[in-house]
């Protein structure tokens, strides 16, 4: 687990882990014994009451905070919940089948990715490193539109049309977040993409929900 920032003390979780999970208890309770993955801080953001469950509306309220209009938010928690809410949800369940489980969302990992989260939802640096030693030609440290379309097509695994549009989905919304002044998706925003910690500050840069964007 890749993990940034001074301890809070003997023992404790790091201060920047804390913020990230946002007080949920489930992943809190990870983190302090270092058992919390990569993938989980990744979708923290979304978990608005902090329980371990993300919930449609809690997706639809996500991408409002981070910009998004009615319509895309809408039509993104239908699709997201609507996918990973059943292969998360364990025997025990009680709350919606359109409720994602921050705990098994290793169990949504798909194809035709960069494989930078191996199946357990852990961080693979390797992978991570190939997106720009493969696919970022104008700059070492960014990719462009262009080459995010290559990088797409590249990952794409045979017949695998679910995998190919999860993952178009999730690097345009990312560069459409991401991308700096010049046009670039960066290294160093990809990264905070993958623990997390750029959801917050995208979020903390708006005023509020765009009522402008579809």
């Amino acid at each position: 687990m890749v993990v940034s920032g001074n301890g809070c003390g003997h023992g404790s979780p790091p201060v920047r882990l804390v913020l990230l999970l946002k007080g949920s208890p489930a992943l809190a309770a990870a983190a302090a014994v270092g058992a919390a993955t990569e993938l989980q801080k990744h979708v923290a953001f979304f978990d608005g009451n902090h329980d371990g469950i993300i919930s449609f509306s809690e997706t639809y309220e996500g991408f409002r905070a981070l910009g998004f209009g009615v319509v895309t938010s809408r039509f993104s928690a239908t699709v997201i919940n609507g996918a990973l809410g059943t292969k998360t949800r364990p025997e025990n369940a009680t709350a919606s089948r359109f409720s994602i489980y921050i705990e098994n969302i290793h169990k949504g990992v798909h194809g035709s990715d960069t494989g930078a989260f191996d199946s357990e939802g852990r961080f693979v640096n390797e992978k991570f490193d190939e997106i720009f030693t493969k696919h970022a030609k104008t700059v070492p440290d960014g990719l462009t539109a262009a080459e995010l379309d290559e990088m797409l097509r590249a990952n794409r695994e045979p017949k695998d049309y679910k995998g190919w549009v999860g993952a178009s989905t999730e690097w345009e919304t990312t560069f459409k977040l991401g991308k700096d002044k010049d046009g670039f998706l960066r290294k160093d925003t990809v990264r905070t993409v993958y623990d997390g910690s750029f959801f917050s500050k995208v979020a903390s840069k708006k005023k509020g929900p765009s009522a402008n964007q579809a």
